[in-house]
């Protein structure tokens, strides 16, 4: 279990408690400016909050040492950067810096075969030997997301993963984060497009101007009275679970 206790940031979260469980995906949702990616780096204890913790499995993620933390969990922020021209295989590499080959406790599975199924699960078989340099954009985020899994971190916390992929590569990405769910880790993700978080989300998590306002299946939280409220729109959902559309106005 990730969880927040009354976490505060001074002009950004508020008194913000949630219970995130493992083996399943919870959207973070909410209009610009609400504090969602401010609540993201919280719960991946990468900016400290004013007030209140974080506590995963129990433990005080303040208190974890960053090795510890690394193993644990996956992120992936809005706009990442990539300090050197490097391939696409040694950039996903890279993930497996918290795993050292001499590590006991490593996973079971080899740092070679972590590194290959997080390629094949973005399709960048191909692209493997590409500078990062020469990637599009869609091809750079792909290749970030899969450094994020070759590291087989329990907790996958990404900050807009789906917003520079195609329609094809957006759909495989969604449903290779719910295989990692399914296989038991918690996956978090910061999502604008609210149909996304409506037909893959296990959970919502509806922030507005820093404070929680409405958590829940995607179906109460993203409900059209909270939508018009926090998003000041008339909307209605179209169509059955699973595949759903937003209609504005």
């Amino acid at each position: 279990m990730l969880a927040a206790r009354e976490l505060s940031v001074t002009g950004r979260l508020s008194a913000i408690s949630a219970e995130l469980a493992p083996g399943a995906i919870t959207a973070i949702c909410g209009p610009n400016g609400a504090g969602k990616s401010t609540l993201l780096s919280c719960l991946a204890g990468l900016l400290k909050p004013d007030g209140g913790e974080v506590l995963l499995g129990g433990t005080r993620l303040a208190a974890m040492p960053p090795r510890e933390r690394a193993r644990a969990m996956g992120y992936l922020p809005q706009s990442p950067e990539v300090a050197w021209d490097v391939s696409v295989e040694v950039l996903v590499s890279l993930g497996r810096l918290p795993w050292p080959k001499a590590d006991k406790l490593a996973p079971a599975g080899d740092t070679g075969e972590a590194i290959e199924q997080a390629l094949a699960a973005l399709d960048l078989q191909d692209l493997r030997h590409r500078p990062v340099s020469q990637l599009s954009g869609g091809e750079r985020a792909r290749a970030l997301i899969a450094r994020v899994l070759a590291g087989e971190p329990r907790w996958i916390l990404a900050d807009e993963p789906l917003a520079n992929l195609d329609l094809g590569h957006g759909a495989a990405l969604a449903a290779g984060l719910r295989n990692q769910a399914l296989e038991g880790r918690g996956v978090v993700l910061v999502l604008h497009d609210l149909a996304t978080a409506m037909n893959h989300a296990d959970r919502v998590l509806v922030l507005d101007r820093g404070s929680l306002v409405a958590q829940g299946p995607p179906a109460e939280a993203l409900a059209a009275p909270v939508i018009g409220r926090v998003w000041g729109v008339t909307a209605r959902w179209l169509g059955e679970p699973g595949s759903r559309a937003l209609a504005i106005g």
